[in-house]
Formats: C-alpha cells, sequence, structure tokens
C-alpha cells in the first residue's frame, strides 16, 4: 500500500530550478510514485495536495520553510528517498552548481560583494517577487525576474515604479534574455550583431535569436518583458523602455519585436513609439498581420518570418526534409517545450486551412486522453503541466508518456517535436529523445526542430545527428517542420 511522507525544512530556500533537479532524481527512485520539493507557500502546498502528497507534517509549513514530499510504493523506499534527497539538498554542487561560487543571503549582502553589479536575477516564489525587486530597485538595479505567479495588478504597479527610477524589469515570467552579448536565463550562445530583439517571449526570442546566429549574424541585445507585458492592465512598459533603449544604442541597426497580438490600445502606443524611430522594425504579432504599421515596419506572422524579414537577402532557402506522405493515420500531435513554438506551428496549420487545437485540458500525466478526432498541438510547459513538476526544457522525461500515447494511438499518422536547446536547458535532449525511442515500434513519422547553435553547451549539429540517427526527421526551424508535416499530410 502506498504512503505519504513528508519532510520540512525550516527557514529553507534554493532556487526552483534545483529543486526541479532534485524532484526528478527522487522520482526515478525505486519505488517512488511521485515527488515533489517545493518552497511552503499557500500555492504551493495546493500544489502538492492537488497531487496526492501532501501530508500533516507539510500542511505545517510557512512561506519560508522547504517542504519534501513523496508518495512511495512502501515505507522503506519512502525513507530511502528522503534519506537521498537529504543528500542532494546539502550538496547541491552535485547538481551542477558550481562550489566556487559565493552567495549572499540578502541583496545588501550582494551588492557589497559586487558593487559594480547593475542587474539582479530574481527567481523565488512569485509571493516574494516583487518584494525581492523592489530591494533591488532600492539600490539602483535593473530586474529580470525569472518567477512567475505574480499579480498582474503587481506587475503593473512595479513597472511604473521602475520607470519612474529609469530602471528596467523584465518579467515576471521572463525566462530569457541577452544582454551586451551575456545570456540569461534559458538562452543560446549567439554572436554579438547589430540586430535587437524585444520579446515577450522567451523561446520566441531564442528561436529568433538562432535562426538569425546561424545566418551568420548577430544581436546586440534581447530584452525579454514577461508575456503580459503588452496587456492593458501593463500597458507595455517594458516594451516602450526597451524600444528607447535599443534606439539609443548606436550597435543596434534593426529592431525585431515578438509578442502575442496585443490589446488594440496597448498596439496603438507601442506603434506609434515604432513610428519615431530611425530604425527599421520587424513587428512579430505571432498570427496577426492586420495591424496598420507605420512606414519603417514590415510584418511577420510567423518567427521564421520575423527572421526572414531581418535577414533579406542573406538569408538561406529553406531546404524542406523530405518527409514520406503519410499512409496510415492522418493526423497530427504536437507535443512542445516552447509555448511560442507550440503558438508558431499552430498558426502554420491554420494558414494551411488546417483546424488545429492546441492544450487539452485533462488532469493528469495523459495529456491527450480523449483526443482522436483532429490535429492537436500541446504545450508541455504551460502551467496546467508542470504544476510542482519539472519544465520539459530541462526535463524531457515529461514528454515520454503523452509521446509514448500518440506513438500508439493508431490515427496519428505524424509527430512534431521541437528541440530547445542553450544555458538552463537539458545537456542532451535529443540522446534522452533517441533512448526513449530505441526499439520502440511506431508507426507515426516523427519530425523535430532543433533551435540552437553549435556554440551552445549542447552543439546543435550533434543533437541534430543523434535524432537523424534515431529516425527522426529534422526541420531547419520550427515553422519548417509544421509545414513538412503539412506536405506529408498532402496538403499543398
Amino acid at each position: 500500500m502506498s504512503v505519504i511522507l513528508n519532510e520540512v525544512r525550516r527557514a529553507t530556500y534554493l532556487d526552483s530550478i534545483v529543486l526541479m533537479r532534485i524532484s526528478r532524481q527522487i522520482a526515478a527512485l525505486p519505488g517512488i510514485e511521485e515527488a515533489g520539493l517545493i518552497i511552503g507557500t499557500p500555492a504551493n502546498k495546493e500544489i502538492l495536495r492537488d497531487a496526492g502528497i501532501l501530508g500533516p507534517e507539510g500542511a505545517t509549513a510557512e512561506p519560508g520553510d522547504l517542504i519534501l514530499a513523496l508518495r512511495a510504493s512502501d515505507a522503506r523506499a519512502g525513507q530511502a528517498a528522503l534519506a537521498a534527497a537529504t543528500q542532494l539538498l546539502d550538496q547541491p554542487s552535485a547538481l551542477g552548481t558550481t562550489a566556487a561560487v559565493e552567495s549572499s543571503r540578502t541583496i545588501r549582502a550582494a551588492v557589497q560583494r559586487l558593487p559594480a553589479a547593475n542587474l539582479a536575477l530574481i527567481s523565488v516564489p512569485g509571493d516574494f517577487a516583487v518584494a525581492e525587486a523592489r530591494k533591488a530597485m532600492e539600490f539602483g538595479l535593473h530586474v529580470m525576474i525569472f518567477s512567475d505567479n505574480v499579480p498582474i495588478e503587481d506587475e503593473a504597479a512595479l513597472k511604473r515604479e521602475a520607470r519612474e527610477r529609469r530602471l528596467f524589469v523584465m518579467g515576471p515570467d521572463c525566462g530569457t534574455a541577452i544582454v551586451a552579448g551575456g545570456p540569461l536565463g534559458f538562452a543560446n550562445v549567439v554572436p554579438r550583431g547589430d540586430i535587437g530583439i524585444i520579446g515577450a517571449s522567451g523561446t520566441g526570442i531564442q528561436e529568433v535569436s538562432c535562426l538569425i546566429a546561424r545566418a551568420g549574424r548577430g544581436i546586440s541585445h534581447a530584452i525579454g518583458t514577461g508575456g503580459r507585458d503588452l496587456k492593458a492592465e501593463v500597458g507595455a512598459v517594458t516594451t516602450l523602455m526597451a524600444i528607447d533603449a535599443l534606439e539609443a544604442d548606436d550597435r543596434t541597426k534593426h529592431v525585431v519585436l515578438i509578442s502575442k497580438p496585443p490589446a488594440a490600445s496597448v498596439a496603438r502606443s507601442v506603434l506609434d513609439r515604432v513610428a519615431k524611430s530611425s530604425k527599421p522594425f520587424t513587428i512579430c504579432f505571432l498570427g496577426a498581420t492586420d495591424f496598420a504599421l507605420p512606414a519603417n515596419a514590415r510584418s511577420a506572422a510567423t518567427l521564421k518570418a520575423a527572421a526572414d524579414s531581418v535577414l533579406g537577402a542573406s538569408a538561406a532557402s529553406p531546404v524542406k526534409p523530405p518527409v514520406r506522405r503519410l499512409d496510415g493515420g492522418r493526423l497530427v500531435r504536437g507535443l512542445f517545450a516552447g509555448g511560442t513554438l507550440c503558438s508558431e506551428a499552430q498558426i502554420v496549420f491554420r494558414q494551411a486551412g488546417l483546424p488545429v487545437m492546441s492544450n487539452v485540458p485533462v488532469p493528469g500525466a495523459s495529456a491527450m486522453a480523449g483526443v482522436h478526432d483532429g490535429h492537436v498541438m500541446i504545450d508541455l510547459g504551460d502551467d496546467e503541466f508542470t504544476r510542482g513538476r519539472p519544465h520539459p526544457m530541462f526535463e524531457p522525461g515529461v514528454r515520454d508518456a503523452p509521446l509514448a500515447e500518440a506513438l500508439a494511438d493508431p490515427s496519428v499518422g505524424l509527430v512534431l517535436l521541437d528541440v530547445v536547446l542553450g544555458y538552463g536547458g537539458h545537456l542532451d535532449p535529443a540522446g534522452h529523445l533517441a533512448a526513449f525511442l530505441a526499439g520502440r515500434e511506431r508507426r507515426a513519422v516523427i519530425v523535430a526542430s532543433v533551435t540552437g547553435t553549435d556554440a551552445d553547451p549542447q552543439p546543435r549539429d550533434a543533437q541534430v545527428r543523434t535524432l537523424v540517427e534515431a529516425g527522426v526527421v529534422v526541420a531547419d526551424s520550427n515553422a519548417g517542420a509544421a509545414e513538412a508535416a503539412i506536405a506529408a499530410l498532402g496538403v499543398s
């Protein structure tokens, strides 16, 4: 009979990525059915309760405490897993952190240690993120907030305050930025150049910057805004400040703006500001091309189109990978780690006149239960699938169960995947996928894109070779992968 075990560490904090990596290792131990390591905020305790692993001890945790929670097949396996978790927590360098990096318990102490620093990266539970960001701003620091689950009214107030201080707030939920060549969060190694990017999407910035880099060009700065910056409640505060900054930057010659379509009032203020710039812009409001653009701006409905707009004649002609016509199942399943990459694939399908469903709100491990009557694209990095679990960009095993379902479904003829490389990501996502597919019977064709460069910690060329050797068809871009899938359906 399964047992639930909880252990609480009082006044203990570790970065959420470290905790998720430990959770992954503990969940893989013999006899462990579910595991989570999480800070004891009310919202986080609700996540553990929903997962069925919150016990009486965990329920007593305070917001500054750390909860170790698991469900095991028996008490012996559970106690062994708790002991393993304790060892990993006491030796975080075993997870790939650098022991030589000196830590500070407060922002004040960090500033004293690094007086020349001008930016703070905030990665704490959302309940605490705004307070920590304000502390950083008091010391004159720009802020990148990796944390999510921050109320939008708090985001708006924080950004207005930062604007008055002439400081940037990138985020909340800002996963990617490149500042003066320095990658932050989930970012890739790309050369310095004359193209600036402003993005409300982390994987959108990654895809566009990598396409530009692979064409031999470079990035001046990539400024992440957080996914809600262009909502009416926030009013594009960071986006407008980023336009000002890139306008003043002599190194930046062209600017790419990436976002989901904003509210009409916000779009007007952004486009009015673009019209005053002396520099050319590419506006990628994903899927939308009906905005009236100023004379110095071009429109792009997809990330690939945005990159091509910048590269112009220097862009290499896209090569469609050979994909056989589907002779069995006629449905396509997209299983994505990148939310914007998922959205882009949906846009490409809809542009071809193919209806496609997005995330299917089904709880539990089965992302596709009951879905057998249409093309479906699923963002496995969505909060729905990552509550208390690792993100698929640094734990590709999150995709294993829905991929197994898709490959076993006779109605599915093609599976679309994205593989996202760079800092913060899994060190060998292609290797994981190849190992999963080894010896597995599959009727469906698998088509993938690989977002990254050869300079990344996981060199793109090697990752592509691993996938090809595993029988995966690899496209030059995420949009190209979707176009290859459409061609396999026989749609011109």
